[in-house]
């Protein structure tokens, strides 16, 4: 028979920070996948986002060069860029980033730099999550890249940062950041993602190299904070009914789970309410009906318009644009 008290999991004590978000603060959220779904989740709660304006980057020196490259304003041209299988890329940049056109490549980057650079100097919060201590040197030039774009493995080296890199590369990026911004606070994170290329005790080796680094930046610049997303991952779910098929990603439930961490250290009760009046929008603005033109749906449709109303009337820095032209049409 099992004792009452006998426990099958543990749990971590929720993060306390010495500050709370709402929806007047501008955010900047930088780094591997993770950083996206957590940007995604602020998005969709109509926060202020700037979400990676280089695309997904995972480790932390190309993750501190962006930074950098976002406080300088940096901007490229197509002899920054270089061609493979008919597109142009960037190093510095996610896929995502490629096109067809050099000069327009060129263009669509430095847009994203100037918008990610005004962001920059407004924000109150950066999030930076990192995904990997390993990276990828260019043989010819020695410089670590954001991504290598499909190019030969022969033409990189690989390693794993050490500690010392990475505390070293990211407090000067948060140092030049602050110079422009010196209210601005960081959010250090890890991703729970595993990156098993070289197998699970290399990618523990980079995580522990990550989370030693993070530790060591909260411990020596001021206002830099940690959040254990990988611990709720690893350490209290610790299952793989929580991970996508492949065993490596985070699923849905998971992904729910530590959003719902992050939004109980973050918010308070205020803006917890008002998150859930606008999940209720958006939620309503998700549905399908069959029959658009019953009196239900009119008044229904008549309803949500009334809210979205009624809640720019107090916020109006809440941008409802999307959800009033799909209540419209």
């Amino acid at each position: 028979m099992i004792a009452k008290h006998h426990a099958f999991r543990t749990t971590l004590v929720m993060p306390v920070f010495p500050f709370q978000l709402d929806h007047a603060d501008q955010l900047v959220c930088i780094g591997s996948c993770f950083a996206e779904h957590i940007g995604k989740r602020l998005q969709s709660g109509k926060f202020q986002v700037e979400l990676n304006p280089f695309g997904i980057l995972y480790n932390p020196v190309s993750i501190a060069q962006a930074i950098g490259f976002l406080a300088d304003q940096r901007q490229y041209t197509p002899d920054d860029l270089f061609l493979r299988n008919e597109c142009w890329h960037s190093f510095d940049h996610h896929g995502a980033f490629s096109g067809l056109d050099a000069e327009e490549t060129a263009s669509n980057i430095n847009e994203r730099v100037k918008q990610g650079g005004l962001a920059l100097r407004m924000a109150s919060t950066l999030i930076i999550t990192l995904g990997s201590a390993h990276v990828f040197e260019l043989k010819s030039s020695g410089r670590i890249v954001a991504n290598c774009h499909k190019l030969p493995g022969s033409d990189f080296d690989r390693r794993r940062l050490s500690v010392a890199e990475t505390v070293a590369a990211l407090s000067q990026a948060i140092e030049r950041a602050r110079q422009l911004n010196p209210a601005m606070r960081v959010i250090l994170t890890v991703s729970p993602v595993r990156h098993i290329r070289d197998g699970l005790v290399e990618n523990q080796r980079s995580k522990a190299t990550l989370l030693l680094a993070a530790a060591d930046l909260c411990g020596s610049l001021p206002e830099v904070y940690y959040f254990p997303a990988y611990e709720l991952l690893t350490d209290d779910l610790r299952d793989y009914r929580f991970y996508e098929s492949d065993l490596i990603h985070p699923n849905a439930i998971a992904i729910d789970y530590i959003w719902q961490y992050f939004h109980d250290a973050c918010f308070d009760e205020n803006t917890q309410h008002l998150l859930r009046r606008i999940h209720a929008i958006t939620s309503a603005a998700r549905h399908r009906p069959f029959f658009t033109q019953t009196k239900a749906h009119q008044d229904f449709v008549r309803r949500q318009l009334e809210a979205i109303t009624e809640l720019n009337d107090q916020y109006p820095e809440l941008d409802f644009s999307e959800e009033r032209e799909r209540f419209k049409e």
